[in-house]
């Protein structure tokens, strides 16, 4: 990074940058060339913009996050219904946008507001639609494309050239393998796998270990995964009352139950999930 920063001048922003004299800027903000800053735009302390940056719209960018070549963020979202109403995009602190994402502001029919949280990392040619809420921590690799209203919690893994229908939920910790369609709401923790259309396959075990979860405590949860998604007889509402009786004290399991109440109306993502899918 040191090669393109050191096109800025000791100022702090270059004079080739174009900034609206209404936008606020925080200390130590580095601003190099032929990036483009609206009026309603807030960039906080130790933001840097590398170059040919465009930030628009109500728009804030958090503490000592980077923004790498050819990003597009808060321009209108691509909603054939939207008239130019005052919606917002939120970037977290010590985030890393990398080259050409492109993050939309939110809708009136929607949230009215985009999110990507704190410590995340966006890789190249990353879209954030209208309405989305990313999470803390997560990571999204190179070309993965969202619809709107999407929803991915903390510390959840997206991999490379995957798609997310509009709307989807990607619970907690869960990760998501490359080139998949994801239609569904996925379970925090999951691991997410298959062909063309992904199916919930197992735990997202490197994922949880890297957290800090004990072994008892996966193993639990893959315990639950089993009885709900695996082979055998009865209803899902049967294995999940069953599960809830069993493990409701868990806290993992709770919040897994949690989320297969609130799932969204494109329902869950199917599971294939076996006693193997997920060994340690």
């Amino acid at each position: 990074m040191d090669g393109f920063t050191d096109t800025i001048p000791a100022s702090g922003i270059h004079p080739s940058a174009v900034i609206h004299p209404r936008a606020e800027i925080g200390r130590d903000v580095r601003i190099g060339p032929f990036c483009t800053i609206g009026p309603d735009v807030v960039l906080e302390d130790g933001v840097t913009l590398i170059s040919h940056v465009v930030v628009d719209g109500i728009t804030r960018i958090g503490e000592g996050t980077t923004v790498y070549p050819f990003v597009s963020i808060g321009l209108p979202p691509q909603d054939v219904k939207y008239r130019n109403e005052p919606t917002r995009c939120e970037i977290g602190a010590r985030t890393q946008i990398r080259e050409h994402c492109s993050i939309h502001r939110g809708t009136p029919g929607g949230r009215g507001v985009t999110n990507v949280g704190d410590g995340c990392m966006l890789m190249a040619v990353v879209h954030v639609a209208h309405d989305c809420r990313i999470g803390n921590g997560v990571v999204i690799a190179n070309n993965v494309v969202m619809g709107g209203h999407c929803r991915i919690d903390d510390y959840a893994v997206i991999g490379g050239s995957a798609a997310l229908h509009q709307g989807v939920h990607i619970g907690r910790g869960a990760m998501i393998g490359g080139l998949l369609g994801i239609g569904g709401d996925v379970l925090p923790f999951a691991m997410v796998t298959g062909e063309r259309e992904g199916w919930v396959a197992g735990l997202n075990i490197i994922g949880m270990k890297r957290r800090g979860f004990d072994r008892a405590a996966m193993h639990r949860l893959r315990a639950v995964f089993q009885r709900l998604f695996g082979a055998g007889a009865g209803v899902r509402s049967e294995r999940i009352d069953s599960v809830r009786e069993e493990y409701g004290d868990e806290p993992l399991v709770a919040e897994a139950l949690e989320f297969i109440a609130n799932q969204g109306k494109r329902g869950l993502q199917r599971a294939k999930f076996g006693p193997e899918a997920d060994e340690d």
